[in-house]
């Protein structure tokens, strides 16, 4: 009997998809958009209810209600690495990558956060603090922004936020890039870090040519200069590029192989893991290990008020990217977002879980 009380059995899944417009068109090297859908999953065990969440398509939380919530339902809210290799399981014929792993991973954030609910703790607590405060790069200088709306979100950044470095998107138009990265530095100042993402546009000697057109700028992050499908062509540019900059991927990372072959391959300076699909906070930790093993620093892709508390918890990581479609969106429709205090973010420790509560009211009329 005593083990019985102590369970915490699932009692139900709750999941749902919302439709937010940007707030001016956005676009990067390889794709364009107007609006962003954020998936929602709620674990409600022992009369508390743990939330997650991931950025994709509508179709993740079909996929949970109609695959993965049958796995959750009824076992115990406290046993997440054996849920977590159970919802694993269930998707195997239908593929781990993408939306499943992304169902996965918002489910696996909302078990977390139940559990750190049910014991009444923040959930960096309950993993183990190791940071207070996690630095920030102001993310966003979309293509599609004209030169003073970039400067003016970067200025933002660096001299509102305190933000060290900053990152601008390129590639849509790769011959108007060098002046873009002009304008940023000449925003920022000097003394602030400067990053470019082409989001794989590139091919290897497009972007060994930009890059040392960059390094007369001072930029120290070439994130995806190709595409991270492409390992072997992420090795050679990384191994080609200037000393003083660094090669960046792993955002579409889903699985445990992905970011292993990323690292195995020598393929990054920098490997990103984004806790909203490589698996929610178990499969983020496991992205950790990884590191540790082999030596390279971490960043924690988007979704800052999602990765704050595991960011708080885990060896080296180097920054949170601090995305401006995101930021917007948590500080909008989340009581608990973060906001940006000297360059960085820190947990409300006086809140359990993740510190985050959804306003489903407010949401509403963003529902799909």
């Amino acid at each position: 009997m005593l083990l019985t009380r102590r369970q915490a059995p699932v009692e139900a899944i709750r999941t749902r998809a919302y439709s937010i417009p940007t707030d001016k068109p956005e676009a990067d090297g390889t794709f364009a958009w107007h609006s962003t859908t954020l998936v929602i999953a709620e674990v409600v065990a022992a009369n508390k209810t743990g939330i997650g969440y991931t950025y994709g398509d509508a179709s993740v939380a079909k996929l949970i209600e109609g695959m993965l919530a049958a796995a959750l339902i009824g076992e115990d809210a406290w046993n997440i690495n054996a849920l977590w290799q159970r919802m694993q399981q269930r998707v195997r014929n239908v593929g781990r990558s993408g939306v499943a792993a992304s169902a996965i991973s918002a489910l696996d954030c909302a078990l977390w956060d139940v559990k750190a609910r049910l014991l009444d703790m923040p959930l960096a607590r309950l993993l183990g603090v190791l940071r207070e405060r996690v630095p920030l790069y102001g993310s966003g200088g979309f293509t599609t922004y004209s030169d003073d709306e970039m400067q003016q979100q970067l200025s933002r950044w660096v001299h509102d936020d305190g933000c060290r470095w900053v990152k601008i998107k390129i590639g849509s138009e790769p011959e108007r890039d060098p002046h873009r990265v002009r304008v940023a530095r000449e925003a920022i100042g000097h003394d602030a870090g400067l990053f470019v993402d082409a989001n794989g546009a590139l091919d290897g000697k497009q972007a060994l040519d930009y890059a040392q057109r960059f390094a007369e700028q001072n930029v120290v992050w070439f994130e995806e200069p190709v595409s991270s499908d492409d390992i072997a062509g992420l090795a050679a540019v990384r191994h080609a590029l200037p000393a003083s900059m660094e090669l960046a991927a792993g955002e579409y990372g889903y699985t445990q192989d992905d970011f292993r072959t990323l690292l195995a391959d020598e393929a990054v300076d920098v490997l990103q893991a984004d806790v909203t699909r490589c698996g929610g906070i178990t499969g983020f930790m496991r992205v950790v290990a990884l590191c540790d093993a082999f030596h390279r620093p971490l960043s924690a892709h988007c979704a800052p008020s999602m990765h704050l508390h595991v960011a708080c918890a885990v060896p080296r990581l180097r920054h949170q990217e601090w995305f401006h479609d995101h930021v917007r969106i948590e500080q909008m429709l989340f009581d608990g977002a973060p906001h940006a205090i000297d360059g960085a973010i820190a947990p409300d420790l006086s809140r359990p879980g993740c510190g985050l509560d959804f306003k489903h009211a407010d949401a509403q009329c963003y529902a799909v």
